[in-house]
């Protein structure tokens, strides 16, 4: 995130705050602070139909999403993506910001965390930890027969993989065979896209163990009882614990 933010009051004017957006190759709006509180965000959209002498604050948005500072990056970008905001305020506990991430910003996060490739890095994993070697197959798994690993999906993102899926996009699946028990290691939101669409197996990148190895993620899997595709909680990306609204964090105050 950009620590050193730029913003504006709510006594500032229309006329102002326009001008300053004519003036910046870099900013299209600005967080509105109290001191260092988050009021709400100005556009300059929000600007159009404003007389040059209304302050900011009668023009501005106040129902605006704002972040946690220990929320995940991909998560960020999650609401950026899916919600078409182009920034999103970061704000600590009592309610202060203390930076702000933009598109430019989870575009860049992801272009950095690319890797050559997940299942080659995963069986060097795998073989480091527990002294064994591996081979990788591709095949056809079904998905009744996968136990899931990851707890909860998110339905915004379930919805763009069911797109992939109907149009031929979607990636492979990454599917630990341990010893003809198949854990699905990636592709929670795949599996579950197409298990509504009535597909009953996957192509998949297979990393297949001979013998039983007592795995991470089986057991992480065993605690949360989760046995099938059906255990996999949907949850709402604007319900994520760490994800508020201006107007929640005011009511605190």
């Amino acid at each position: 995130m950009t620590r050193d933010v730029v913003t504006v009051a709510p006594d500032s004017t229309v006329g102002d705050v326009a001008t300053r957006i004519a003036e910046s190759d870099e900013h299209s709006g600005f967080p509105v602070c109290e001191r260092r509180r988050v009021d709400g965000f100005i556009s300059a959209r929000d600007l159009l139909l404003a007389d040059d002498d209304d302050p900011i604050f009668k023009v501005m948005a106040t129902d605006l999403l704002v972040a946690h500072p220990d929320m995940k990056v991909t998560d960020a970008a999650r609401v950026i993506l899916r919600s078409g905001i182009q920034k999103l305020p970061v704000v600590d506990d009592a309610g202060n910001l203390v930076g702000i991430i933009s598109n430019a910003d989870v575009i860049r996060s992801q272009i950095e965390r690319a890797t050559p490739e997940k299942v080659g890095k995963l069986m060097r994993t795998l073989e480091q930890i527990h002294d064994i070697n591996l081979e990788q197959e591709r095949r056809t798994v079904p998905i009744a027969a996968l136990t899931p690993t990851q707890g909860r999906v998110y339905a915004d993102e379930l919805e763009g993989r069911r797109y992939e899926l109907e149009h031929g996009l979607a990636e492979p699946l990454v599917v630990i065979d341990n010893n003809g028990t198949l854990l699905l290691a990636d592709g929670h939101h795949r599996v579950l896209a197409a298990d509504r669409l009535d597909i009953d197996e996957m192509d998949a990148y297979v990393i297949v163990i001979d013998q039983v190895v007592d795995l991470g993620m089986a057991n992480t899997a065993k605690k949360e009882n989760l046995e099938r595709i059906d255990d996999i909680e949907v949850v709402d990306y604007a319900r994520h614990p760490l994800v508020q609204t201006t107007k929640r964090l005011q009511s605190k105050r």
